[in-house]
């Protein structure tokens, strides 16, 4: 007769370690013999002085909590094996286990246990590895080198990957007085062979000029050639301390939009000046970086060309997601490479144009792009913004045109047109500074879910290109107008509790029921979102303006709020992880990344998933008290 119990059994162990090494014939030999049990939550599996049960066990859905007295030191989800140290040891139990919610759990013999380690090598050195680790916590900075701590495994100066090694500079900066004649500091640049000379007040940098100022200001004859360096220097200087990353240094060229950063004694420009790092230096180091893509992009005449760039881009990105790179620093380098390949396309658009420019605008990235956390090629959401002017309708419909060109030019790069016509070229998001106002004023005093949704997606705006007073008054109108009805809050809040942690009541990932993308797991909305919409309504309650990253908004609300701060630093670690994961996929198979076939995932990438989930249900449950949610909804 089939044992079709066995057989399901064996079905579950076959995907994870150590069960996956066996032979079928092992595994239902196993299976055959597996009791198979059921705990309420609350219920103890064991305790600690309990006489040794004659078996390990599995985890077959729910939790299980490994508990030193009271305090948890390990949570065992589906597939993971405890109990097995008490075991080996052959002696009472130490710890407790007790059931974190209602769980199933296979209960397998010391015999057969027994019969794994002396038939299986690989099986058998799995368990030794369960028995000399016996935690896992992701989130813990003690806890570096576990398989989901590699966000931060990587440090500075211990790897191969240049953009994280220390920056080579010049130790020996050429430097005048603020007094010193143009022609006087030119010459010493020349007989020294440098691109620059450094302006210092008492060993401190105040200023600098570099061959570029020379061009431009005194060829030109913009300056006399004998007037005092101070006329024609850039100040302030960008500082950074002597231990600045090659990667850190090229985001802040790419940020400033310099080639020369002045290295102080502690970073600040109140120090002394020690050296002098160029761009030319950073190119030195290795020809193939973001700093040669960007003045590619800067030379690029045709939206061809800079999908090209933007190709070079995508290699760069998989480069770096295969050899770990920290999440954050990815981010940085790819969201400037994107700005600039923006930047590039409006000055295209705006040469193409037959028609003088009427007044002022601004271009703005919205969604992941305005969070600068877009790292694959997803849809275009952007906006424009012109000053007020007299026959407004003539002027929008110059706006509209170049906004069109600009969008068309983005989707030849790649970008995708929105679905949803999100983008500058709509007239509803073509708009002047005056209309933007109070359209913002209208979605937070008359909220309701698309006025929500659009708020999700308009807040989190970045001025890519333009004046920048429009988009400050933009965002000093979007506080008053909070200010005014604070209640807006609440309706955010309740709204980033719309996607609640992704775990079905057995703890397995709840994924799509229906469509297109039936039993995969979206990543997006389930994981990712909630995080970021949680940290964009905390930003905002605390009147913080000009930060859009969700990491840097959990870094600021740490700052803000010590006593919450691990809270906060675990929805950063998590929210890298599930960012790393989404581009992970998205690379292997040419998408976007945000389905996820969970068939696909091994073990430890599903756990590794699973463990973000918990901050998700932390930081939504902040959000219900704080903003008095279970009253409200």
């Amino acid at each position: 007769m089939k044992n079709t119990i066995a057989e399901r059994i064996l079905d579950f162990l076959k995907h994870f370690p150590p069960f996956d090494t066996l032979s079928a014939e092992e595994l239902f030999a196993i299976s055959k013999e597996v009791v198979v049990l059921h705990f309420e939550k609350e219920q103890y599996i064991f305790q600690q002085g309990n006489t040794l049960n004659d078996c390990f066990y599995v985890v077959k859905d729910g939790a299980i909590g490994i508990y030193n007295d009271k305090t948890l030191v390990d949570q065992c989800d589906e597939g993971d094996v405890f109990g097995l140290r008490a075991l080996i040891r052959k002696d009472n139990y130490l710890l407790n286990a007790k059931a974190i919610e209602e769980s199933i759990v296979y209960a397998i013999s010391s015999k057969l246990l027994e019969k794994i380690i002396i038939n299986n090598t690989e099986a058998s050195q799995f368990l030794i590895a369960s028995f000399a680790t016996n935690t896992r916590n992701p989130y813990s900075e003690e806890d570096k080198g576990t398989l989901f701590a590699y966000e931060t495994f990587t440090h500075k100066n211990n790897s191969d990957f240049t953009e994280i090694q220390s920056a080579s500079f010049s130790k020996n900066p050429i430097t005048c007085k603020s007094h010193t004649k143009i022609k006087d500091a030119a010459l010493v640049m020349s007989q020294n062979k440098v691109g620059s000379i450094v302006i210092t007040n008492n060993k401190q940098p105040v200023g600098i000029i570099t061959d570029k100022d020379l061009r431009y200001k005194i060829a030109t004859g913009l300056y006399n050639i004998i007037d005092e360096v101070e006329s024609i220097m850039s100040t302030p200087v960008i500082t950074f301390p002597p231990n600045i990353t090659v990667a850190e240094a090229q985001i802040a060229m790419l940020k400033h939009e310099i080639s020369h950063l002045c290295i102080t004694k502690d970073g600040t420009v109140n120090s002394e000046l020690i050296g002098i790092l160029s761009e030319h230096d950073i190119i030195v180091i290795h020809g193939n970086n973001p700093s040669v893509l960007i003045k590619e992009i800067k030379h690029a005449t045709t939206a061809i060309r800079l999908h090209e760039i933007r190709e070079k881009a995508h290699h760069l990105l998989s480069n770096y997601i295969s050899q770990h790179i920290p999440i954050s620093f990815v981010t940085n380098i790819i969201s400037a490479i994107n700005e600039a390949i923006t930047k590039r396309i409006i000055h295209l658009s705006i040469a193409e144009m037959s028609e003088t420019q009427p007044t002022t605008f601004a271009w703005l990235a919205l969604g992941s792009q305005g969070r600068k956390e877009q790292l694959l090629l997803t849809d275009q959401d952007n906006a424009l913004v012109y000053e007020d002017a007299e026959h407004n309708a003539e002027v929008k419909a110059y706006f509209l045109k170049l906004a069109k060109a600009i969008n068309d030019k983005l989707n030849t790069v790649g970008f995708e047109f929105c679905p949803a016509e999100m983008m500058g070229s709509n007239p509803k998001w073509c708009l002047s500074v005056s209309e933007w106002k109070k359209q913002f004023q209208d979605w937070i005093i008359h909220p309701d879910e698309d006025k929500i949704m659009l708020c999700n997606i308009f807040f989190d705006f970045d001025n890519v290109y333009g004046n920048h007073q429009l988009v400050d008054d933009m965002s000093e109108s979007i506080f008053d107008a909070i200010d005014h009805y604070e209640i807006f809050l609440n309706f955010m809040a309740q709204n980033a509790l719309k996607n609640p942690p992704p775990l079905s009541f057995f703890r397995n990932f709840l994924v799509e029921d229906s469509g297109e993308h039936k039993n995969q797991f979206d990543i997006k909305a389930r994981a990712i979102m909630p995080l970021v919409d949680a940290a964009r309504v905390l930003i905002l309650s605390k009147n913080i303006k000009n930060i859009t990253n969700t990491i840097d908004r959990y870094q600021k609300l740490a700052n803000l709020e010590p006593q919450n701060k691990h809270l906060y630093e675990t929805c950063i670690n998590a929210f890298k992880i599930l960012l790393h994961s989404r581009t992970q996929q998205g690379l292997k198979n040419n998408d976007s990344g945000r389905f996820i076939d969970l068939n696909h995932l091994s073990k430890a990438d599903r756990l590794k998933l699973k463990s973000c989930f918990k901050p998700i249900k932390n930081i939504q449950e902040l959000l219900l008290v704080r903003f008095n949610l279970s009253q409200f909804m």
